[in-house]
């Protein structure tokens, strides 16, 4: 209808709805110096939960989940003994050297000799309190000798267990923050099922080998340090290894060990003779040769006058031509450092397995090739093996071109057991020298 307005719709109708805005009240100086206080308090508190239980749980893992051997230890190293060098003789002067002064500073130094010789009189004393003097230095020694006993599990006829044990002599050699390193004969662990090691107050902890060499007849056993009383701790001395290289003859010797086939046994003795030039496996060695009593099987350590280890009896190679009676042979332990410091650290001393000696250059002027001349392959060694015969000469392992046995023994020495190595030989042929390649796996002693 005309002058009748229309009610608008829902939609077009304007809403108008009362809104509240809530604002809270400022926080004063108080409230806020408050809560500042409490978050550094919460902080602190959860720093120290969280360094706690750091802690907890890292002793926890290293009481109980790492293994002793998984654990980095400390490495053994053994200073190393330079071969006396060959001193050229000196030529005579041509200057003339006045014979009267000669002459008389010569006879004034034997007169004064003389005159003491001949003034003192040497009684049994003297020799009792040499002989004291040595006999302390063997005691001390001796806190550095301990008992091996391999162990072994065996049963009787009737099937009862049966448990045998057998003595040999160790020597300590080494100490680090976690064990004590013990040499001894290889018998002692061959066909032990356990080992045990007796200190000289008693104390008996069990023993752990670590290596073997089967070519010297030595084994290396350790101990955890943490098993000895204090007393033991205190009272063990390792050997001090000496320099066999200054070893001449006449020189006094001590065998201590077992050198009459009783672990702590001692006997004296003097160096009869010194091989320099021996050849063995892999190397040219220096062999001590003395009138001591010796026993291999169940150990015998050579120490000096000063107490230094300065070899070991080893299995005697052969009779001396015109000997009245087998004199005992040692290895020098200068010659041995290198092994020695791989077999402590747990290592395979590593093995080519020959017995050779360097061309002479006389040889190598009438044509032979410069290398190493085998004397001697040993059976079921790595050269022998690989094809290496008898009469082939070395001339290359890998990049190193050996011309010494000093040159070759030190190549090996820095080979790792289970190296691939490329080894170059020359074999007498008819015509010439045919050059061979072999591929050598390096074994272990």
């Amino acid at each position: 209808m005309p002058g009748v307005q229309e009610p608008k719709k829902d939609s077009e109708r304007k809403r108008h709805f009362i809104t509240e805005k809530i604002v809270k009240q400022p926080l004063t100086r108080r409230q806020i110096i408050r809560r500042f206080l409490a978050l550094c308090f919460c902080a602190v508190v959860f720093g120290v939960i969280a360094g706690a239980s750091f802690l907890l749980t890292q002793s926890f893992i290293a009481a109980r989940l790492m293994k002793p051997e998984e654990t980095e230890g400390t490495t053994i190293s053994f200073s190393r003994d330079e071969p006396p060098e060959v001193t050229e003789t000196a030529e005579p002067t041509t200057e003339p050297v006045p014979e009267t002064e000669t002459v008389t500073e010569s006879e004034a130094v034997e007169d004064l000799v003389q005159d003491a010789l001949e003034r003192y009189h040497f009684t049994v004393d003297d020799l009792n309190q040499m002989i004291g003097g040595l006999r302390s230095q063997i005691q001390a020694v001796n806190r550095g000798i301990v008992v091996v006993h391999s162990v072994h599990q065996d049963t009787d006829w009737f099937d009862n267990p049966v448990e045998t044990s057998g003595q040999y002599a160790g020597a300590v050699i080494a100490r680090t923050p976690q064990e004590l390193v013990i040499m001894t004969p290889e018998h002692a662990v061959e066909h032990a099922d356990s080992i045990k090691v007796t200190f000289g107050n008693g104390q008996e902890v069990d023993g752990r080998m670590k290596q073997k060499d089967s070519i010297s007849g030595l084994a290396i056993v350790s101990v955890n340090l943490e098993e000895l009383e204090e007393d033991t701790r205190d009272n063990v001395k390792e050997l001090v290894l000496g320099n066999s290289y200054k070893v001449r003859e006449g020189d006094l010797v001590v065998a201590v060990g077992g050198p009459s086939g009783m672990v702590y046994s001692v006997d004296y003795g003097v160096v009869s003779y010194i091989s320099k030039n021996t050849q063995m496996v892999d190397r040219i060695n220096r062999v001590i040769y003395t009138d001591v009593s010796t026993n291999v099987v169940t150990g015998t350590f050579l120490v000096n006058t000063a107490g230094e280890l300065i070899g070991w009896a080893m299995e005697p190679r052969q009779e001396a031509e015109g000997s009245s009676r087998r004199m005992a042979e040692v290895m020098g332990i200068s010659d041995y450092k290198a092994i020695l410091e791989k077999l402590t650290n747990g290592l395979g001393a590593p093995y080519f397995g020959i017995e050779g000696q360097e061309v002479p250059e006389v040889l190598t002027e009438q044509g032979r090739p410069q290398g190493i001349y085998v004397t001697n392959t040993l059976a079921d060694g790595p050269a022998y093996s690989a094809g290496i015969q008898n009469g082939d000469i070395i001339t290359k392992v890998d990049d190193k071109e050996p011309r010494t046995m000093a040159e070759f023994q030190n190549l090996v020495d820095n080979l790792e057991c289970g190296q691939l190595v490329h080894v170059v030989v020359r074999r007498d042929g008819r015509d010439e020298y045919a050059k061979l390649e072999f591929q050598i796996t390096v074994g272990a002693r």
